[in-house]
């Protein structure tokens, strides 16, 4: 990107966040495992900031939006919780994850705040058959940046 192009885009994130109260953004290179992640959750509405590995663009913005609106106004969402309202798609589990494991991932979120406080979580979710990372059988590029432990027993 050309200086010019990083000066737009970080003008429209901060638009966004102005208008919608937060900014997401997918990066996808080819090399690794895409990710998206959200830009001013927490100055806004007071809960962590969301960051997703490996689904496509469309669902992680979708994710993120329903996170928004079921979280805002509860201040704390629940953690290391399985959760199946999100999406009717799976269950998700939201796990914290310390901002030094995620520097190189949310660059749009460092320059937003700065060096103020914010937090995020992790949204961590199954694979196609339904195993979570720390199960037998899980078979996903999902990437992993905090300690997870799902609540499921299968028999």
């Amino acid at each position: 990107m050309t200086d010019e192009q990083i000066k737009q885009y970080h003008a429209n994130v901060d638009d966004n966040i102005e208008k919608f109260g937060y900014h997401s953004t997918f990066v996808f290179d080819g090399s690794a495992p895409s990710f998206c992640y959200s830009t001013g959750i927490y100055k806004s509405y007071g809960i962590p900031e969301i960051f997703i590995s490996a689904l496509p663009q469309n669902l992680s913005h979708e994710l993120i939006k329903s996170y928004v609106d079921s979280f805002k106004n509860l201040k704390s969402p629940p953690l290391n919780e399985r959760i199946n309202y999100l999406t009717d798609r799976f269950s998700i589990y939201l796990v914290e994850v310390a901002n030094d494991k995620l520097a190189e991932y949310v660059l749009s979120s460092v320059r937003f705040y700065r060096g103020e406080d914010y937090k995020y979580l992790q949204m961590v979710y199954p694979d196609v058959k339904g195993y979570f990372p720390d199960e037998v059988g899980y078979n996903y590029d999902q990437v992993i940046l905090c300690p997870f432990k799902s609540s499921i027993t299968r028999s």
